[in-house]
């Protein structure tokens, strides 16, 4: 699930810390990697519990409403729709999900007033009207019910952003990323009679993790060199004028050049200018672009480099 552009962006981040700290520590910093790749992950559950956690606002409004004193006909036959949606019971007795929230909790109870303005915006819509007058609703209706309502009000929701932010410092670059396979995960769930289908994993596969692990190590291994080969080409740059974020963009995108031979160098090239485009300042896309491919010329015609 935590793909190669959220581990780029994190090793970048703990490599500036590891420098801004000055205390060489590597496996404090390979500690705080993996604690944000924990957190990230953390996100990916609590934001699927919140489709719960919104549905147990509505059932709470419900039983509150017939509890008035003098209730009117819908408060005493309101619609269940929701409170029946098949995928929403799913999820809520999937073993994956129930186990890892136990584990590691998150309140959305604290949120009552986000969860009762993303409540109030979805009885309004017409994603809701359209879904209550389904007058049999399949469980596929129910599952694109909550895609659409996550797509249209959770998913780019600057409340819900500073809400998190708020939580947690590591949500502040990923929220966008993590939402992204929340979707993915609702569009593929299958109705099934068990509690047992699985969710995304931390990482897609074992090759992922080790990518993360060694594009740091070798960072930090390999620095002086790779700080030299940018020295070098920037000649009409003093190094000490040259934005500290893009040296350390530029000594990752040299660490995967040289060191994943897997990876085509066009691909690490437009990875870190993306980087560098939201990290560092207005021209350092430009810069590092014009750095790079001066040091990979090079290295191809010294036969350093074979990709």
């Amino acid at each position: 699930m935590i793909n190669r552009v959220l581990i780029r962006i994190r090793v970048i981040q703990v490599l500036y810390s590891y420098y801004q700290n000055q205390d060489g520590n590597l496996k404090k910093s390979e500690a705080e990697l993996n604690l944000s790749f924990q957190k990230s992950y953390d996100l990916y559950f609590y934001l699927l519990g919140l489709l719960i956690a919104i549905t147990d606002a509505y059932a709470k409004r419900v039983e509150a409403n017939k509890s008035k004193l003098l209730p009117s006909y819908e408060d005493m036959n309101p619609n269940v729709r929701l409170l029946d949606n098949k995928f929403i019971g799913q999820l809520r007795k999937n073993t994956e999900l129930s186990e890892y929230l136990n584990k590691r909790p998150f309140d959305w109870n604290e949120q009552e007033s986000f969860i009762k303005t993303i409540l109030n915006r979805i009885l309004v819509s017409e994603i809701y009207k359209d879904y209550i007058a389904l007058e049999n609703p399949s469980y596929e209706d129910d599952r694109d019910f909550w895609r659409k309502i996550f797509k249209k009000f959770i998913y780019a929701n600057e409340d819900l952003d500073d809400l998190l932010e708020d939580e947690s410092i590591f949500w502040n670059d990923d929220i966008e990323i993590i939402e992204s396979f929340v979707l993915k995960t609702i569009k593929k769930l299958e109705e099934d009679d068990t509690n047992q289908q699985v969710l995304l994993p931390m990482f897609r596969d074992e090759e992922d993790s080790e990518f993360a692990v060694k594009l740091l190590r070798e960072s930090l291994f390999n620095m002086k060199e790779y700080r030299e080969m940018i020295t070098h080409h920037a000649q009409n740059w003093e190094s000490e004028r040259i934005a500290f974020m893009d040296l350390v963009i530029m000594q990752a995108a040299l660490t995967e050049i040289i060191n994943f031979p897997s990876i085509p160098v066009n691909v690490t090239l437009n990875e870190y200018i993306d980087v560098a485009k939201v990290y560092s300042t207005e021209k350092s896309a430009s810069f590092i672009n014009g750095i790079l491919d001066s040091i990979v010329n090079e290295l191809r015609a010294s036969k350093k480099l074979f990709k």
